[in-house]
């Protein structure tokens, strides 16, 4: 192959580098009004009264809202394929606020300084109510988080939401409890996985404008533009017709925009005012009223021979999606059916869970999606049932894992086409030379230890995901490539382009792509469930494949000859009397009457939802006297299928890496007994530098899966679930304390605070 496969610089790299204005808040018009928002001091409270008619005084308010102004639908922010999973469980304002930070009145003015007096001047009374903070407390409490009448949902989700149950659900194969008696080691834990802030550079951000036409266009910073303009339009109680979502440059995402935080906003005042405006979220909004990754505990039931054979685990997730349901009832599925697969022999397994509300921020998506959470607890119980049988934590896994060409039984039944794991695992113990090293080793000052940890994601979400796309041969012969996936720094636009380059034989210079705009665009689901590489590009190559196939035809009208072929730079006939350059042919096409123009669209939803694999292994140091944990190495091998682009491939994973390292040492979002935030600002919420990462190395093991473009499989969100578990397990080795609540402290190591 010519394009795939090679490292090709990302289209934007250039812009982005030099500073370019290219983001959302660089395109705002400079008129806009600033819209800012009242948030709520209480975790719980009814709104008995709110008087703004001092703030309106002040000079330069344009306008305030409360909800006794805006339109009384509900809806969810989730930003899912309709019908959504979330419930419909919020309004725009409501005379009930859920958490501390809940938003209570708009505030629209000339400037900042007159919306930051007027916020301060608004009179709010509230009927403070206790709340319900504690989320394994939620079911069945007497707290009731949603007890309001004209609550939905859309699907049947196990929803119980006078319980404060948002869903629950359970999946089953074979007797549990009876395989779990004829174990010789059966281990029983609980592991905790802690809110986790997506902490992009970008914060979230969006302005609104009324167009020439008296449509409402929305610029935001998004990774789903469609569903934007579907939430909009549910909220504002509008038709899809009069909104367009535009999407420009992204500063990162990481599943936090997947979640219409703001965009409602700027969008109500706009259409109110009918005057451009804009919000943009300060960082302390964006900690503690945007949303987070889901908290979890989840209880671990594993049983084994001797020998190491693992027959039955069973899993229990609770998971908290604080005051709303926004990706609640679809994360949690993903802690099991993303986590078990990986032992898919097991003779019987088991997977429950209730997500429940609370008064605490909302969850919504973070890489990895619920699989991050779920592959922290099953694979620390298979490396703690390593150690319980003295077996060896890789040997162990070599013994049980999945194949190529097995059915996963608890991941929707899917036949494994492609999986490369075992390959992986041994890679990666090649590539910490882990057969020369103990699990622990004393190093005089400090104790070094090892861990291990596999993981699978999916690849969009089956029979459910669309990408579609439009291809253009434009005049002087290069092409235009419309895409609806959002290029949140990922890389998409330029994989995107690498595969339409490859189907076309021609370079990667000669696509171009633009960003997202809902009313030019083809309809894209969005950048999420690691779709774009594998769903998308799928449609590019059938557009692309489209495409030539009316070069030909259109070639074969031009030179009167059926025997007609193009090899990217020309179009020629086999006995090569008569031949034309692509540039040329593109003219004829745009010239003269006697041609067409040369367009193709294609969309693809795929049946399947491919997983991709990976192995990380940490080498940990702790230090005696402190207990302070640093990553000495961490190596990891990812099967992703055809790699499309290593350099792209490879910052994914070094990457989402040093997320999972933020996650296993650093990061913990905690509440006060009020219900506020503490951890609301890069003060107290610690993400981990490049110097804390340590040393990162990162191979890959390819397969072939006959889905996808060219073989691929996704890599986005994988890449960031084995840090937990693998640093989990070193510290236990080199230490003899096996923490199971996340982040792994040196308190907690040395206080010996396993849980």
């Amino acid at each position: 192959m010519k394009v795939i496969g090679k490292p090709i610089p990302k289209k934007d790299a250039m812009s982005v580098l030099t500073g370019k204005p290219v983001y959302c808040d660089d395109l705002a018009p400079k008129n806009c009004l600033i819209v800012k928002i009242l948030r709520s001091p209480h975790a719980y409270a009814k709104i008995k009264s709110i008087d703004t008619t001092i703030a309106k005084r002040i000079p330069g308010i344009e306008a305030i809202y409360t909800y006794k102004d805006v339109p009384n639908s509900r809806f969810t922010l989730a930003g899912q394929t309709y019908p959504e999973l979330s419930p419909y469980d919020r309004k725009i304002l409501e005379d009930t606020v859920r958490y501390v930070g809940d938003e209570v009145a708009i505030v629209a003015g000339a400037n900042e300084d007159c919306v930051d007096r007027a916020l301060k001047m608004i009179k709010v009374e509230y009927e403070v109510l206790e709340p319900l903070l504690d989320f394994t407390k939620a079911i069945d409490n007497p707290i009731i988080v949603h007890d309001e009448d004209d609550y939905k949902t859309l699907c049947e989700i196990g929803n119980d939401v006078k319980r404060n149950i948002c869903s629950s659900d359970e999946s089953v194969v074979g007797n549990v409890d009876e395989v779990f008696k004829t174990c010789d080691v059966v281990l029983e834990r609980e592991y905790h996985t802690k809110a986790n802030a997506q902490a992009m550079m970008e914060t979230m951000r969006a302005f609104s404008y009324i167009d020439t036409y008296g449509r409402l266009t929305i610029v935001s910073s998004t990774q789903i533009p469609f569903h934007v303009r579907r939430i909009v339009s549910t909220a504002l109680e509008i038709p899809k017709s009069k909104i367009n979502v535009v999407k420009p440059r992204i500063g990162g995402g990481f599943g936090a925009k997947q979640t219409a935080c703001c965009e409602i906003f700027t969008a109500f005042v706009t259409w109110m005012t009918k005057k451009p405006s804009k919000i943009v979220y300060t960082r302390e909004e964006t900690f503690m009223a945007s949303n987070s990754r889901h908290e979890m505990k989840l209880r671990v039931k594993m049983g084994a021979k001797k020998d190491g054979t693992i027959e039955a685990i069973d899993l229990y997730t609770l998971s908290n999606t604080g005051a709303y349901g926004e990706h609640g009832p679809t994360v949690v599925g993903l802690s099991g059916h993303k986590s078990l697969p990986i032992y898919n022999h097991v003779k019987a397994s088991r997977f429950t869970n209730h997500v429940v509300y609370s008064n605490t921020m909302r969850a919504g998506a973070f890489r990895g999606y619920g699989a991050t959470q779920g592959c922290f607890a099953i694979e620390s119980c298979v490396n703690e049932l390593a150690d319980e049988l003295g077996m060896d934590p890789c040997e162990l896994r070599l013994k049980n894992i999945v194949h190529e060409g097995e059915v996963l039984s608890q991941y929707y039944g899917e036949y494994l086409n492609s999986c490369a794991l075992d390959r992986c695992l041994k890679k990666a113990m090649e590539m910490i030379d882990y057969k020369n090293k103990p699990l622990r080793q004393d190093m005089g000052d400090f104790v070094r230890g090892i861990g291990v940890a596999c993981t699978m994601q999916g690849s969009g979400i089956a029979n459910v995901d669309i990408g579609t796309v439009e291809i253009k041969l434009q005049d002087d012969g290069f092409y235009t490539l419309s895409i609806g996936a959002t290029d949140m720094g990922q890389g998409c636009d330029t994989v995107l382009a690498q595969i339409a380059a490859e189907c076309l034989d021609c370079d990667v210079d000669n696509v171009v792509t633009s960003s997202v705009d809902t009313e030019h665009s083809p309809y894209d689901t969005g950048s999420y469930a690691s779709a774009t590489s594998y769903v998308t590009g799928q449609a590019v190559v059938k557009a692309c494949t489209q495409l030539k196939e009316q070069i030909l035809t259109e070639a074969k009208a031009l030179f009167e000859c059926e025997d007609v072929e193009f090899n990217g730079k020309e179009i020629y006939t086999l006995d090569h009397k008569k031949s034309m350059s692509l540039a040329d042919f593109a003219d004829y096409c745009f010239g003269g009457g006697k041609g067409k123009a040369l367009i193709a669209t294609a969309s693809h939803v795929s049946p399947t939802s491919p997983p991709p694999f990976m192995v990380g292994i940490a080498e940990v140091d702790v230090d005696k006297l402190t207990g302070e944990i640093k990553v000495h190495d961490y190596v990891a091998c990812v099967d992703c299928g055809t790699v499309i682009n290593p350099n792209l491939a490879r910052v994914q994973a070094e990457g989402g890496i040093g997320q999972g390292i933020g996650m296993a040492l650093y990061e913990d979002i905690t509440y006060d007994e009020r219900g506020k935030m503490r951890n609301n600002s890069f003060f107290q919420y610690k993400v981990p530098t490049r110097i804390d990462v340590g040393n990162v190395r990162v191979e890959f093991e390819s397969s072939y899966e006959d889905n996808g473009p060219f073989g691929v499989k996704s890599i986005g969100e994988v890449v960031i679930n084995t840090p937990s578990p693998a640093i989990a397990s070193a510290v236990a080795h080199a230490t003899g304390v096996q923490v199971r609540t996340l982040p792994i402290t040196p308190e907690k190591v040395l206080l010996k605070h396993e849980d």
